[in-house]
């Protein structure tokens, strides 16, 4: 062991004229712990809402949307079959997308409808997986078996949220209005058309939820008068963090006037703010670990001053500055690894267990500190990411490292004969 090393562990010890030095190296040490836990579970919480969040909205869009400007797609089977056979693209399904109204007894709702072909959308979407009622393909309307009959309505699928905005239940007519209907000579008369509700989804997003509902491709292009046409093609892809690349490649392959957006384009907004906001809760916090270095600076200061005469013999004895100023280094960093290490165990201790101590927390006090209800989530989460408890770990030991330097390097440069003067 080398010597600086070995008295920058022995001043850490406490003698009984020197008690009060060890408490603020006590808080120090504390200082450090607490910053470093708050940092991991903060960053693990917010990372565990983010990946739920692309989740739900992954779950519910495609990865690509291929458009045409200015217009409809017409002849999209040639279109969907090119779109296959980029490399990179999964499956690929036609969707048509209108806003209409919904209208239930005195309850009217605006919402954005949207056309699926029920055999290829759950290979691009997870709409099928999010049906809490009825199945996907209820939307496809089978004839009635008598000519006598009445043609059954078709189908639609809405939200839970809107199905408990409009009080619907799964079996229910409603009436969905579109603004863009006939021409008559009193002037536009909006198209108005009965459907039944054959099932209710929950994505788990309220924006979601609330303000979408899905029939089947066929009646949306009967309803919006649309014939062979759809608005766009959904594509799921095997990267779904490299979907720019893939934009640009299909953008380069069909051209003008089609066009490629992905999912990150179209949530660039909620995405950005994710981010920043976790950036900016980095820093706050990093700003506790800035206080305890505070501690650890005024820690060696103090130590500096008892250990005046010790300075002054050990370079008497042949110990150069860089030696000396090496040994309060040692003595902080101990100081700031020591607090790093237990913060590091005890933020991944809560993190990794955190919906357990949230529940216990909550019977313990009555008071509901998560409410599903109020968040569209079944769990608190928390995603402890290693490259985030790396970068927390090397700045709180940086931070500890930079707080030694002042005092150090006053001690190197403290001369024996004044040290020695008053002993």
């Amino acid at each position: 062991m080398p010597y600086e090393l070995f008295i920058g562990l022995r001043y850490l010890k406490a003698k009984r004229k020197s008690t009060f030095i060890s408490i603020i190296t006590f808080i120090s040490t504390a200082g450090v712990t607490l910053g470093v836990m708050a940092l991991i579970i903060v960053l693990a919480v917010m990372t565990g809402f983010e990946e739920d969040l692309k989740d739900k909205i992954l779950g519910t869009n495609a990865h690509i949307v291929v458009l045409k400007s200015g217009g409809v797609i017409e002849r999209y089977d040639r279109l969907l079959a090119q779109l296959g056979r980029v490399q990179g693209v999964v499956a690929e399904t036609p969707f048509i997308y209108s806003q209409v109204m919904l209208s239930s007894g005195n309850n009217v709702s605006g919402v954005v409808l949207r056309g699926i072909d029920t055999r290829t959308d759950p290979l691009v979407t997870n709409l099928s997986r999010s049906l809490v009622e009825g199945k996907l393909s209820d939307l496809d309307v089978a004839p009635p078996p008598l000519a006598a009959q009445a043609p059954a309505k078709p189908g639609i699928i809405i939200g839970k949220e809107l199905a408990r905005n409009l009080n619907l239940f799964t079996g229910d007519t409603i009436n969905v209005i579109s603004p863009m209907g006939n021409i008559t000579p009193l002037g536009m008369v909006p198209k108005m058309r009965q459907f039944k509700v054959v099932g209710i989804f929950n994505t788990g997003m309220f924006e979601y939820d609330s303000t979408l509902a899905y029939v089947s491709l066929g009646e949306a292009q009967d309803f919006l008068s649309m014939g062979n046409t759809v608005t766009g093609i959904q594509l799921k892809v095997s990267d779904v963090y490299h979907t720019g690349t893939l934009v640009r490649e299909i953008n380069r392959e069909l051209g003008f006037p089609y066009y490629a957006r992905d999912w990150m384009q179209m949530n660039k907004n909620i995405l950005f703010a994710l981010k920043t906001e976790k950036m900016v809760m980095f820093i706050i916090l990093t700003l506790i670990v800035l206080v305890a270095a505070f501690g650890i600076a005024s820690t060696l200061f103090m130590v500096v001053l008892e250990k005046t005469k010790d300075i002054a013999i050990l370079k008497s004895m042949g110990a150069t500055g860089r030696s000396i100023m090496k040994i309060f280094v040692l003595e902080g960093l101990i100081i700031g690894i020591a607090g790093t290490a237990i913060g590091v165990a005890g933020g991944l201790a809560v993190a990794l267990n955190l919906e357990p101590i949230v529940g216990f927390i909550q019977r313990m006090t009555g008071f509901e500190l998560f409410s599903k209800d109020v968040y569209y989530l079944d769990h608190f989460p928390s995603k402890v990411v290693p490259s985030d408890v790396l970068l927390i770990s090397v700045t709180a030991i940086l931070i500890s490292l930079v707080a030694t330097l002042y005092p150090s390097w006053q001690a190197s440069r403290l001369p024996p004969a004044e040290a020695l003067r008053y002993e």
